[in-house]
């Protein structure tokens, strides 16, 4: 209630002035401790051009209504500071126009009221009222930090205090946490206007990373004791992308071809937070949580991965060199030497190569045809043989596997070789079948020519490989060879013979050939032995009639013309009286010799009368005529040539030396 009669004289007071006509700016509420001093800016302005006849500074002021008049504590009297002996805490830095500035040097702690300017001219008043707050320690200082801190990104930072004191040095210092880079110096200023005092340092940096979350400080210190006087403390928040990201293998090592492999992308730092990662890596792969990825079945050259953490910016992580451990890669079989074509004989050398292999110790092996031959990287021979080509494969292992060449085909050119006939079916056939021969033969290149020859070296006119002989006779057996041409050379087969016996056919016609010729024979022993009484009778009556004529003769098996019947000459007849049923005659002609005596014969017909044939006396002539049943041993029936005439030439036995038998020449005496 006390309070309230001084505030309304105030009131009162301030109703009575004119407010048209001071007009007074300085900050509401000056701020200061005890022994430093307060730095008050003011200004004014007075209507009607007048000027400031008196400034008094009171504290605690209050209004006296008796004397209509300020009463206080005098601060500051302008009236009184031209005394040389006036000493006061106070000092006017205006003037009488505008400038009513004032500075309290030192502040003490009862100086934590209201004071009061009271300003007078010539014919106006005006009290203004200043606010002070003095604290008995230096206030902690205010921090004002920008919207936005970004890492590298330029920002200043203010440091400031609402008080502002020339004859009062102070000193400022931004302090980082330790271990934390250290900080350029700042500037510091002083503010003093209507409205605001202050005092500030600024400090302009560009912000690492690693100040994230980091205590700042600004200390206020004095400037001769160097002694704290005051701080203040802020924590940064600097925006900066993920950093200390890493990739981290979670599986054991080694990691071998084919394993499933488990990483896991982690960072240090962050600002904001991690919200998503990528990868940079190949083949299939599944992430399992945030961070965490699987690459199934690993490739063999899945050299280095990586991984990036992102916020509002992403930071790759190194890349990991995974070292997939694989069993050797591209396995080849080159052929060092020679550089062309392969030829029986020739030195040959091969080698095994291949592109990479994870451990890179490696041994070699060799294969022929699937069998294992040797060890080593090369594989030589010094004379190639036909007998070396085939399929070659280089094996390389390591401790991870082992790895197989495709297969390499050594092709050996060679001249033909190892002929051979080959007879199929087989090499004795029956007659009428089909024979196939076939020249077989081992040659590189394959045979261009082949010649066929028979057991008399006769060329058949036959240039494949084939040699259809059928149907066969016995006439084909035989020896049979062939011979092949290459560009290498030429090759010859030894013979094989080919064997062509009857058919079961033939065999039975020949067979019953025999068996009719053996029965013809028997056919003739029978009837030989049947006629033998008529013979023995023939013989008698023959010898009856050679003891007439003192001749006899023989009949050898060969056939003549007969001559006509015109030209026979006298023939003698002879009756046989076997057979008298049938009319059987023969002619005789008898030559005579130089030593027969003419004589007349049966035909009616002197012999002399005939000229002689021949002067040996051996040869004479005979022409029988039978019917279709023979009368005589020597003369077969029914011949379908002669139709029934036979011829025979006679020897005529008579009187004169006997004639020499002829090769082939069979005889047969006939009595008559």
């Amino acid at each position: 209630m006390h309070l309230l009669v001084p505030l309304l004289l105030l009131l009162e007071y301030l109703a009575l002035s004119d407010p048209k006509v001071w007009k007074v700016e300085h900050p509401t509420t000056l701020y200061a401790w005890e022994g430093s001093c307060a730095w008050i800016p003011c200004h004014y302005t007075i209507l009607h051009e007048e000027v400031l006849e008196n400034l008094v500074v009171y504290r605690d002021f209050q209004y006296d209504n008796n004397t209509k008049n300020f009463t206080g504590s005098t601060l500051y009297d302008m009236k009184k500071s031209g005394s040389p002996h006036y000493q006061t805490r106070v000092q006017f830095l205006g003037d009488k126009i505008s400038n009513c500035t004032l500075r309290i040097h030192p502040v003490e702690a009862e100086d934590n009221r209201r004071l009061g300017l009271r300003m007078t001219s010539k014919n106006e008043k005006w009290m203004e009222e200043i606010n002070l707050n003095i604290s008995k320690t230096p206030p902690p200082p205010h921090i004002q930090l920008p919207p936005h801190i970004q890492e590298l990104q330029e920002v200043t930072l203010t440091c400031w205090l609402n008080i502002s004191c020339s004859s009062y040095r102070m000193n400022w210092q931004w302090s980082p946490e330790k271990s934390q880079p250290d900080l350029p110096h700042s500037v510091s200023s002083t503010f003093l206007t209507t409205t605001a005092v202050s005092t500030q340092s600024q400090l302009t940096f560009q912000p690492q990373w690693t100040y994230h979350g980091k205590n700042l400080t600004c200390q206020l210190l004095d400037d001769e004791s160097h002694m704290l006087l005051s701080q203040e403390m802020v924590q940064l928040d600097v925006k900066h992308s993920p950093k200390g990201v890493t990739m981290v293998i979670q599986n054991p090592t080694p990691i071998r071809e084919g394993d499933n492999v488990t990483l896991s992308c982690n960072y240090a730092s962050s600002n904001p937070s991690v919200t998503r990662y990528e990868w940079n890596l190949q083949g299939s792969w599944k992430e399992l949580l945030p961070g965490v990825l699987m690459i199934q079945k690993v490739a063999w050259n899945a050299w280095s991965v990586t991984c990036a953490a992102c916020n509002l910016w992403c930071s790759w992580a190194p890349h990991v060199n995974l070292h997939v451990q694989y069993a050797p890669r591209d396995v080849k079989v080159l052929l060092s030497s020679p550089h062309s074509e392969i030829h029986s004989g020739h030195p040959v050398l091969l080698q095994c190569n291949f592109s990479s292999s994870r451990p890179t110790d490696v041994r070699f092996f060799w294969k022929k045809n699937g069998i294992l031959l040797k060890e080593g990287r090369e594989l030589g021979f010094d004379s190639i043989t036909p007998e070396d080509a085939g399929n070659y494969n280089c094996l390389v292992n390591n401790s991870i596997g082992q790895s197989s060449s495709e297969p390499w085909m050594l092709q050996v050119l060679y001249a033909p070789r190892r002929l051979r006939v080959s007879i199929n079916p087989k090499d004795s056939v029956k007659e009428g079948k089909k024979v196939v021969l076939t020249c077989e033969s081992d040659a590189n290149p394959p045979i261009l020519q082949y010649t066929w020859f028979d057991w008399n070296n006769q060329n058949l006119n036959h240039d494949d490989q084939i040699l259809t002989l059928g149907p066969v006779t016995v006439q084909h057996s035989g020896a049979y060879w062939c011979q092949g041409m290459n560009r290498l050379g030429i090759g010859q087969s030894p013979p094989s013979t080919l064997t062509v016996y009857y058919s079961l056919k033939t065999i039975g016609r020949r067979v019953a050939l025999g068996v009719g010729l053996c029965l013809a024979i028997l056919l003739l022993v029978f009837l030989g032995v049947k006629l033998q009484p008529t013979w023995k009778r023939i013989q008698s009556q023959q010898g009856i009639q050679e003891n007439s004529s003192g001749q006899s003769f023989f009949v050898r098996n060969k056939k003549m013309r007969r001559a006509p019947l015109s030209e026979r000459p006298h023939s003698l007849g002879c009756y046989n009286p076997v057979m008298e049923d049938t009319i059987n005659y023969a002619t005789l002609r008898f030559p005579v010799g130089e030593t027969d005596t003419p004589r007349t014969g049966d035909a009616q017909t002197p012999e002399a009368q005939r000229p002689s044939l021949n002067r040996d006396n051996t040869v004479t002539y005979a022409v029988v005529q039978k019917r279709q049943v023979g009368d005589y041993e020597n003369v077969t029936p029914n011949i379908p040539e002669d139709e029934g005439i036979h011829y025979s030439e006679l020897v005529h036995l008579g009187i004169g030396e006997r004639p020499l038998s002829q090769e082939g020449v069979e005889y047969v005496t006939l009595k008559h």
